[in-house]
């Protein structure tokens, strides 16, 4: 039997139809394992059916049984599923511009080993934060980005990406927006976090803008980077309410926290492989 520690986590969605919580149940049963968490959902409007379910495989051989079980999903349930390992420790790349709080707030998670991840290096195209990723142990890569060479500039990001065999990328108030030609081979999915107020208040000092027209909810959204600039799926968002007493500071240190725990939950879930995207819109089984 193995370790309580090595799990097989799976990912399906696809057509509804009678009875696939109890095939898949059934199937684990069979193989001797035992399910150690479950959850689904069904839209009712697209009629597709939604999973993940982890349990513990009756043999030692996860990659033979999770093969299997995509098999079985995809031949006989007519299911895309996608299957993982709770012990995996994806590679994982921080871009960062000159704004340093949800840089700081992820890699102490990491260091203090709240994500199940490994970060390997980070990317900015300013070298401001340099001397905090030695500190961090970090390695540091400075690939400025000068307008008439974003291309050249993107080119090396991508083979310092590779390199360092990264299947995670992450944007921590990384102020450059990537092309989609960056987005296409990248290899990795991409995840941005940004405040709330786009599109009302775009472009520099929104807090200040949100300010002066007297907004009483600020936010933070995280979602996966795509072509479409903060069009992505959308992972996590969180708010919290302010009012006539609250100053331009206030504001911006509530942001800050948001963005700091709404960032670090979205990175978690996705390396807990708690996400399915479909329709540009996600399911987060949290």
């Amino acid at each position: 039997m193995a370790t309580h520690q090595q799990r097989i986590v799976a990912l399906l969605s696809g057509p509804d139809q009678p009875g696939l919580v109890a095939k898949v149940a059934n199937w684990i049963f069979q193989q001797g394992g035992n399910i150690f968490h479950a959850d689904q959902h069904r839209d009712d409007e697209a009629g597709i059916f939604f999973q993940r379910v982890e349990w513990i495989p009756g043999t030692d051989d996860l990659e033979a049984e999770a093969q299997a079980f995509r098999d079985l999903a995809s031949s006989e349930l007519g299911m895309q599923v996608r299957t993982a390992f709770s012990h995996a420790r994806p590679k994982v790349v921080v871009m960062v511009s000159k704004i340093s709080h949800c840089f700081h707030d992820i890699v102490i998670r990491f260091k203090e080993g709240e994500m199940p991840g490994e970060l390997v290096g980070v990317l900015s195209n300013h070298a401001t934060l340099q001397t905090e990723c030695e500190r961090y142990e970090l390695p540091f890569y400075h690939t400025p980005m000068e307008r008439k060479a974003k291309l050249a500039s993107e080119a090396k990001q991508l083979q310092i990406i590779r390199s360092l065999n990264a299947q995670l990328v992450v944007m921590a108030r990384y102020m450059q927006v990537l092309s989609a030609s960056f987005l296409q081979n990248v290899g990795c999915p991409v995840i941005n976090i940004h405040h709330s107020f786009l599109p009302a208040f775009a472009g520099g000092k929104p807090y200040h803008q949100a300010y002066q027209r007297g907004v009483k909810i600020i936010g933070a959204t995280a979602h996966y980077a795509t072509a479409d600039l903060d069009e992505g799926p959308i992972i996590a968002q969180d708010v919290s309410r302010v009012s006539h007493r609250h100053h331009v500071m206030d504001l911006i240190r509530q942001g800050k926290d948001l963005e700091k725990s709404v960032f670090a939950r979205a990175v978690r879930w996705h390396l807990e492989n708690r996400i399915l995207v479909y329709n540009n819109r996600t399911v987060v089984f949290d």
